[in-house]
């Protein structure tokens, strides 16, 4: 029996049932008449009523589709049917239904094209019944300009990586520093009530929260397994790139976002493979796979570019799936081939004190990244955060006076890496021997901190415990840590060293049920937070969450070094919160003092975006999306979308004016597992929606 987490709310086995797409009839009859033949007919001739749809026989569909491109028309109704549910159904279903059709038109079957490939403007035009003819002098022209946008992007350097053109979001927190801030200032306190829809884009069903990404004005996202370019002025689609629907183990746990480097566009899919796609057209450059097919792992961090490398980090190996731990691996960015790798767990063969009471290598387990690494140019490293292990059995078999010897290397760590090697040049365990399974896995942001001795540059994070830290950029020093006083499990940080001290009484237990603050969705979580240089303000998402945590029996004793057990969670109220879960908090890094907090029934789901505008976006569950004064948390401007903002919203420039993106629609862990605790808040399912806001012309 594996030792693993159980949320009571939702069994795990019962949610990958509900989030499975529905299995493929037997036969194309058969697909047809369960969905299609409601709108199209049971016999092709199209229906009367409510569900009206066309004819799918005859004549006029015979000339529609004879002449497109092979595996058209299967792409086709992959795309857009059933109405209620786009691509919601199993490729073979698509597959048999779209032969079906074509037979009772005496068409030849066709496949459905099982390998990457991308559409161009005029095959989706054509294969979406879009033009009349190719030949239409005014859609020929309006393609050609359309395509001449991607034409003009121009290669992104590492120099434009570091610094960004103002205009631009290139990576998934803008830079390579992992801030999340823009400096445009077109949209500010003083205008910023004036902000009005200025487009949207319906993304289909499918994955969600994946940043997208803005280059020249193009507008790069990725939803559903299609990555599309899109003028960022407009909405025009200027290609996509679609690949055949995936089953993922967790597919809720989607790539937060993709990368930009030279001509490529870099994309981690839910299968496990990276992809190099040409940014001016789509064109598949080349595709990685990271592990081999079957494998519990799952790349939920977007890419990092560092020195002709596509860095990408590894997460799941959970217990008893995925033995040995997590990885990052850096690809060539030329060639996709994998130039080293480095292991996020310590391995018994390296030396020196371990760290994991002598386990062997097949029970370690985690380590996971799941969030984009940092990285400085000046110090030349990659800056890794790891998560917990799935097997806290095994640290907490503690031996008396063996200090450190289940402390679990490297858990909950910051990691320094060499980006040219992959070698180890420091690491910091902020939370050592963690068995409440409480991630110090978010963004590392590098952030040049005032200190009376002059500037320190400094790498700042916070884990689900609501814990502050900095340590030095260079060397990894410990330098403080600030705790916003709402975890219950730590009762001392030594000044010096960082190192925590836990309360004995809150360690698991074989029967007994202890109350655990944060749970193990944290204080703090997806949401990333924001860091304004100019007012030295860390602006913070956040949602109060409890646990009571139990130990049940397992195979053996829990505290033998054989112990197999579970552990079992269950969300518990919270006390002294006043109902409010949600919390938008800002923390002077001079002071190292909250200067204002906002708190909101419903928890925060979006990251916080600042602006040199001194306005801060985000949002919650209850589909609020809002601006805020980045200075006092005073609320300028909000607006209800159709679904919580469950995603990473940007802002860009395109032709001197600025723009507001937001994706929404549920879909992540955070939305599943955090309903609980306000029920009377519905989640509306259905498409993903991309909505960008713009003042005025």
């Amino acid at each position: 029996m594996a030792h693993r987490f159980i949320a009571l709310l939702l069994p795990f086995a019962a949610l990958s049932a509900a989030l499975a797409a529905p299995p493929a009839p037997d036969s194309g009859a058969d697909a047809y008449a369960a969905h299609c033949a409601g709108c199209h007919g049971p016999t092709l001739g199209g229906a009367v009523g409510p569900n009206v749809g066309p004819a799918l026989r005859g004549a006029g569909f015979v000339a529609k589709w004879k002449s497109q491109p092979p595996g058209a028309f299967l792409a086709y109704i992959q795309k857009t049917m059933p109405l209620n549910q786009p691509g919601g159904l199993e490729p073979k279903a698509y597959e048999a239904i779209g032969n079906y059709v074509r037979a009772q038109n005496h068409l030849p079957a066709e496949t459905l094209v099982a390998a990457p490939g991308q559409r161009t403007v005029e095959q989706q035009a054509a294969a979406a019944g879009e033009l009349n003819t190719v030949d239409d002098a005014t859609a020929i022209a309006t393609r050609k300009r359309i395509a001449a946008i991607g034409a003009k992007l121009a290669p992104v350097t590492e120099a434009m990586l570091r610094d960004p053109p103002p205009g631009d979001w290139l990576a998934w927190r803008r830079t390579q520093s992992t801030l999340g801030f823009s400096p445009l200032t077109m949209i500010n306190r003083a205008n910023v009530a004036q902000l009005g829809l200025a487009w949207s884009l319906a993304l289909g069903t499918g994955s969600n929260a994946i940043a997208p990404l803005v280059h020249d004005g193009v507008l790069f996202v990725h939803s559903s397994n299609t990555v599309s370019a899109i003028d960022g002025r407009n909405g025009d689609l200027i290609w996509s790139f679609d690949r055949p629907a995936v089953t993922q183990r967790v597919p809720m746990n989607q790539p937060r976002s993709m990368a930009l480097y030279g001509r490529n566009l870099y994309v981690p899919t839910l299968d496990n493979h990276v992809l190099a796609l040409d940014a001016r057209t789509g064109k598949l450059v080349w595709d990685h796979q990271i592990g081999k097919d079957g494998d519990q792992i799952q790349l939920t961090a977007a890419p990092l570019v560092v020195r002709g490398k596509i860095i990408q980090p590894v997460a799941g190996c959970q217990g008893g799936v995925y033995p040995g731990g997590c990885f990052v691996v850096a690809l060539d960015a030329a060639s996709g081939k994998e130039v080293w790798r480095f292991n996020t767990l310590q391995r018994p063969s390296q030396g020196g004190a371990d760290t994991w009471n002598n386990a062997p290598l097949d029970r370690r387990f985690g380590g996971s990244v799941w969030t984009t690494p940092s990285y400085d140019a000046e110090t030349n490293l990659v800056y890794v955060g790891t998560g917990q292990t799935y097997m806290p059995s095994t640290l907490l078999n503690r031996r008396p006076g063996l200090t450190g010897a289940d402390d679990g290397l490297y858990t909950d760590s910051t990691i320094a890496l060499d980006p040219d090697t992959g070698k180890l040049v420091w690491y910091y365990q902020h939370e050592p021997g963690d068995v409440w399974d409480l991630d110090w896995a978010f963004e590392r942001s590098v952030i040049t901190l005032p200190t009376p001795s002059g500037p320190h540059k400094a790498i700042v994070t916070a884990g689900k415990v609501g814990i502050i830290e900095a340590l030095d950029a260079k060397t990894g020093q410990y330098l403080w840590s600030q705790d916003l006083g709402l975890q219950n499990f730590i009762t001392a940080i030594d000044p010096k060293t960082g190192r925590k001290r836990y309360d004995p009484a809150q360690y698991p237990e074989i029967g007994k049920v202890k109350r655990i603050c944060p749970s193990t969705l944290g204080f703090r979580n997806w949401p990333a937070t924001s860091y304004d240089a100019s007012s030295g303000l860390l602006l913070m998402p956040m949602t109060i969450t409890c646990m009571d945590l139990g130990m049940a029996k397992g195979e053996a004793d829990a505290m033998s070094p054989d112990a197999f057990g579970e552990f079992i969670q269950k969300r518990a109220d919270v006390p002294n919160i006043g109902g409010n879960f949600g919390r938008m908090i800002a923390i002077d890094l001079k002071t190292r003092k909250v200067a204002w907090q906002n708190l909101y029934r419903a928890g925060q789901s979006a990251a916080a975006v600042g602006t040199a505008g001194g306005i801060v976006f985000e949002g919650g569950r209850d589909r609020w999306f809002r601006a805020l004064d980045s200075a006092t948390g005073k609320p300028l401007w909000q607006v209800r979308l159709t679904a919580s903002p469950s995603t990473f919203p940007i802002t860009y420039a395109v032709d001197g004016r600025q723009y507001v993106a937001v994706i929404s629609g549920t879909g992540t862990p955070l939305d599943l597992f955090s309903k609980g605790y306000t029920p009377e808040i519905p989640q509306p399912q259905g498409s993903k929606t991309l909505t960008v806001f713009a003042l005025p012309q």
